[in-house]
């Protein structure tokens, strides 16, 4: 086990993370940076981005992730497991060990939600998948089932869309809640199919998916849609398990902060996707973590 102390802690390596630790340490503040899984987040699935900054979000997080390395912040490949008060001091332990620092940003992001319906999980890999970009080339002159009305799902759809015969986008409403831009061009694609006020009820197969069984929710009618894949985008869940009960959450589950994007926890702030009130865009992410950054070099200086 490993014991070491810092200035400031990130938790996290999004792209909220990353931009926080990069103006830490420009800052003159000795910063680690905590993530447990692939640096740059959820953006790194992204070939082509949406809007500024251009480009694949791997290239965009690589660069940073570098830029970051060189400055001279400590990237840890660890678990937080729990986050405290030790005196002046917080600790975030890890299952790697205890690191100590005198702030703590936390950006570990979101991860997508599941619909938790018969067969998502025990196709996964088999068909299902939450990656249009890293799969869609698989379904080529397939059909498949997108579920969801957010700007997710569109962006998801227009992806498979360029690879598959049908995209069948399943949405419990009757109308999406997307950007208007991301519905004009669902609009403009000839092989995407929205299915209004219906929900995906199971996952259906052999070895691989076959077809997903939906229900229209106003007379209850179920359908079965022939198809290979599976993709469900219906909003995210905030990855925060290891943040103590004082700092409070909305009806989310995402952390809630004042204007400085401080917590209810003396010297943690929250930054990007874990927090409430987050915006969603790439544009943001980085607002966050350049605006979490600034606090906490203004509290305890560089």
């Amino acid at each position: 086990m490993s014991d070491s102390n810092f200035d400031v802690i990130v938790i996290g390596a999004g792209i909220t993370g990353l931009t926080a630790a990069k103006h830490a340490v420009q800052q003159g503040l000795s910063t680690a940076n905590i993530e447990a899984l692939l640096f740059g987040g959820l953006v790194i699935n992204i070939n082509e981005l949406d809007g500024k900054p251009h480009g694949s979000g791997t290239d965009l997080a690589s660069n940073l992730m570098m830029e970051v390395g060189e400055l001279g912040a400590a990237n840890l490949s660890e678990t937080v497991t729990a986050l405290a008060r030790d005196g002046n001091f917080l600790t975030a332990t890890t299952d790697a060990g205890t690191h100590r620092a005198r702030a703590v940003i936390i950006a570990s992001g979101a991860k997508l939600k599941r619909l938790g319906i018969p067969g998502e999980a025990e196709f996964e890999h088999r068909g299902v998948s939450q990656c249009a970009d890293c799969d869609g080339p698989m379904y080529k002159d397939e059909d498949v089932v997108v579920a969801g009305g957010g700007d997710s799902a569109l962006q998801e759809a227009l992806v498979l869309a360029n690879f598959c015969k049908r995209v069948h986008l399943v949405h419990r409403g009757a109308k999406f809640r997307a950007r208007q831009h991301l519905i004009d061009a669902v609009s403009a694609r000839n092989n995407i199919y929205p299915v209004w006020n219906t929900v995906a009820e199971e996952v259906l197969g052999a070895q691989m998916v076959t077809k997903v069984r939906l229900r229209n929710a106003g007379d209850g009618k179920t359908t079965e849609i022939p198809c290979s894949g599976f993709f469900a985008y219906i909003g995210l869940e905030p990855n925060c398990e290891f943040a103590p009960a004082e700092i409070q959450r909305d009806a989310n589950g995402c952390l809630m902060t004042d204007n400085s994007l401080q917590t209810a926890m003396a010297g943690v702030f929250a930054a990007g996707a874990v927090r409430a009130g987050y915006g969603g865009l790439l544009t943001h992410a980085v607002a966050e973590g350049d605006l979490a950054a600034k606090a906490v070099t203004a509290q305890f200086g560089g």
